[in-house]
């Protein structure tokens, strides 16, 4: 605290030398003059003091015999003195402050942790949606609303916390590690459920755990067949049903069926030679804003530009919508090359993978399947002729409709 004062009173570092610098120092706590940091040095010593108690010294030293020379100035009188010679900086100053002020009660930066299943650009795009983008105002923002909205959107996320530090909204999430999804809402389970053909095929394996089956083992159906019916009979004596009762079908079907697939891939391809030559330019922007500044045209026809931005940060999560980078340009030329033999084996190869891959996505399974390459002159051909198995079934509301009773009954004529 004391050292504050110090600062703001002003003081100046002096260097004494002379006859009795003991009698000065002694003189000075006589006339409540505070020196301090005092430090011998032999033939002189050195010693900080106020600027007032340096005016209050001459007569002091006049008496003494000794001399002073002030070895430096410090504090704010001596601050603000200087500032008067300098305006133009103290103007660039106070507008960079006012500058600050303005732009920090704006989100410059977003920022997701603790999320894994959900991407950063799908939280982006949702943010985007309900209007939290960059640029936006702190005071616009409402954390607890926006908080329920993620975990009501997303089952996945069973924990959120946002927090404005700076001109950062931070945003954290903590996900389920067994996420529950959200079951198909036109599922109507009072009425009941039938299993469907999502797809055209031949039933390879049925097991069926609720429900009637509507198909056997090795039945053709087409898409949209019912195969497991969610409405159970119930049968009157003389084997008309009486009535219905709804269940939620539930079963394990595979259908089989066949599909081809052909990929094409031509073995001339043209490829970017670079030549070397490259040029660099500065590049400095303000929000989505940006400009380049570069010495002369570009002197290429073709060309690629690649570099870096870096957004202004003056603290820890402290952001202006500031940015600036280096780019660099690129020549280069198209050059038409052409694939090897052994380059066009693995290029098929990888075409093959992609479709065993994708279909593994899908849960589909290759039981048979006959792969042809056939070479020709400008290209290669992969052929693939597959037998597939997948549960291609789909759950809808029943479509049997209850059975309505008759309740009207013959009056007996009285005798």
């Amino acid at each position: 605290m004391l050292h504050w004062v110090q600062y703001i009173r002003g003081y100046v570092t002096i260097k004494v030398w002379g006859y009795s610098t003991e009698r000065l120092l002694n003189l000075c706590g006589n006339h409540n003059i505070l020196v301090w940091d005092i430090v011998n040095h032999g033939e002189y010593d050195t010693m900080n003091i106020s600027v007032r108690g340096f005016f209050a010294l001459k007569p002091l030293l006049k008496k003494t015999g000794t001399r002073a020379a002030v070895l430096g100035k410090y504090g704010l009188p001596f601050f603000m003195s200087k500032m008067q010679k300098r305006k133009v900086f103290v103007a660039g100053l106070l507008c960079c402050l006012v500058f600050w002020m303005l732009t920090a009660r704006y989100i410059w930066n977003i920022e997701i942790e603790g999320n894994y299943v959900l991407t950063d650009d799908v939280l982006l795009d949702y943010l985007e949606e309900n209007k939290i983008h960059v640029s936006m105002k702190k005071n616009e923002l409402q954390i607890e609303e926006l908080e329920k909205a993620l975990r009501e959107k997303y089952d996945v996320i069973t924990w959120t916390s946002v927090q404005l530090k700076g001109t950062t909204l931070l945003i954290s999430i903590k996900e389920n590690e067994m996420p529950v999804y959200e079951q198909n809402d036109q599922t109507d389970t009072e009425k009941g459920t039938d299993l469907i053909a999502a797809r055209s095929g031949t039933v390879s394996y049925i097991i069926t755990r609720s429900g009637v089956p509507q198909v056997a083992l090795g039945d053709t159906v087409e898409k949209g067949d019912v195969l497991v019916s969610g409405a159970v009979p119930v049968y009157n004596e003389d084997t008309t049903v009486r009535k219905y009762q709804f269940t939620e079908s539930d079963a394990d079907i595979l259908l089989r069926y066949t599909e081809s697939v052909s990929v094409k891939r031509d073995i001339l391809y043209e490829e970017k030679k670079y030549s070397g030559r490259q040029k660099k330019m500065v590049m400095f922007g303000i929000n989505d804003k940006e400009w380049n500044i570069r010495l002369g045209k570009i002197p290429y026809d073709e060309y690629d530009i690649s570099g870096e931005k870096k957004q202004v940060r003056l603290l820890d999560r402290l952001y202006l919508p500031l940015f600036y980078g280096t780019k660099t340009i690129q020549e280069y030329e198209m050059v038409r090359q052409k694939y090897t033999e052994e380059e066009m084996n693995a290029a098929m190869q990888e075409e093959w993978n992609k479709i065993i891959s994708t279909l593994e996505e899908k849960g589909v399974q290759i039981t048979e399947k006959n792969v042809t390459i056939k070479k020709n002159d400008d290209n290669w051909v992969l052929n693939a002729h597959m037998q597939l198995e997948e549960a291609a079934v789909q759950s809808v509301p029943t479509e049997t409709e209850p059975v309505v009773a008759d309740e009207t009954a013959e009056e007996e004529e009285p005798e």
